[in-house]
């Protein structure tokens, strides 16, 4: 699948000294959508704005749809929606009037369905009259999607989407992200909420101290880097793990918790385990399996590098 967008030797340096993007080299496919990872202050933000003309590059290259976003900085921007984490609207216009007002600033003639298409999708119908300032924290950022969304660009940024908002409206956003995918638009987003990643990402990519250290397809990513667990509850503790058991790389927590590990493909031979605990009469109580999460493989990642 064609890259829409082609990010090749950036880097950003601040006459501080601060490097707050190392070259970073990357292609984002059109219709997928990508998930940045990484701590606070990693450079995520930083990025972001690079591509959306926010913030200049000190050098290397990018494009939006074939599109230079320095040499022609126009087209590429036109492309390209963001949502920012900050909620900055106009707070004494109409919901409506806002969405219509962003789409203008683009030069894109008046389209009132397409704007009353995204009100109805985004849930914001009935709030099309309403001034900003009467909305909720939730409802604003809505309107925000919707601004982003209202020059009808191919590639749209979410910066903290769900920051701050209540479930129910963080699953209405995950269903609304998904269908825009559907829709051939490519979505990048930055979440703290690893979960939304490991729901709705084709790929993940983790950014640390301006380094992107890992870009994956999320399953290959779970896949190579996760684990799972096997973990024996027991009756009686032990004091040790026995030597007869040390074929299987047993870790004994608590005294009362046989645990083994798996990685890779996360293989374990259950059956030949729980058949040699019988026969050195260990007593199970109860058995439970865990698989890595993509928050521990994330941690995991960020960790290593401390």
């Amino acid at each position: 699948m064609a890259a829409i967008i082609s990010i090749a030797g950036l880097t950003k340096s601040y006459a501080s000294g601060v490097e707050a993007l190392k070259p970073i080299t990357l292609e984002i496919d059109k219709g997928e959508i990508f998930a940045l990872l990484g701590p606070n202050g990693a450079g995520k933000s930083t990025l972001i704005n690079i591509i959306c003309g926010i913030v200049t590059p000190s050098g290397g290259t990018v494009t939006a749809d074939g599109h230079d976003i320095v040499r022609d900085y126009r087209a590429a921007r036109a492309r390209i929606g963001l949502v920012p984490q900050e909620l900055t609207t106009h707070a004494y216009e109409t919901v409506r009037a806002t969405v219509a007002f962003s789409r203008g600033l683009f030069g894109c003639a008046p389209n009132p369905s397409l704007v009353d298409g995204l009100l109805r999708d985004l849930s914001l119908w009935d709030k099309r009259d309403s001034r900003i300032m009467t909305l909720s924290g939730g409802m604003k950022r809505r309107v925000m999607i919707a601004k982003a969304l209202s020059h009808e660009p191919q590639i749209l940024f979410l910066d903290e989407p769900t920051a701050g908002v209540d479930v129910e409206l963080r699953l209405d956003m995950w269903n609304l992200v998904r269908s825009l995918r559907d829709r051939g638009v490519t979505v990048i987003l930055t979440t703290h909420y690893i979960e939304e990643a490991e729901e709705m990402a084709d790929r993940i990519g983790v950014i640390d101290r301006g380094e992107l250290v890992l870009v994956e397809r999320k399953l290959e990513l779970m896949r190579k880097l996760g684990k799972r667990q096997l973990i024996l509850h027991l009756v009686e503790p032990l004091e040790a793990v026995p030597l007869d058991l040390a074929a299987w790389d047993l870790e004994l927590r608590g005294g009362t918790e046989l645990i083994c590990t798996a990685g890779g493909d996360g293989h374990i031979d259950v059956s030949a385990l729980l058949r040699r605990v019988h026969e050195l009469s260990i007593e199970i109580r109860d058995l439970q399996t865990r698989q890595s999460s993509l928050e521990d493989i994330f941690v995991s990642l960020v960790s290593t590098r401390s």
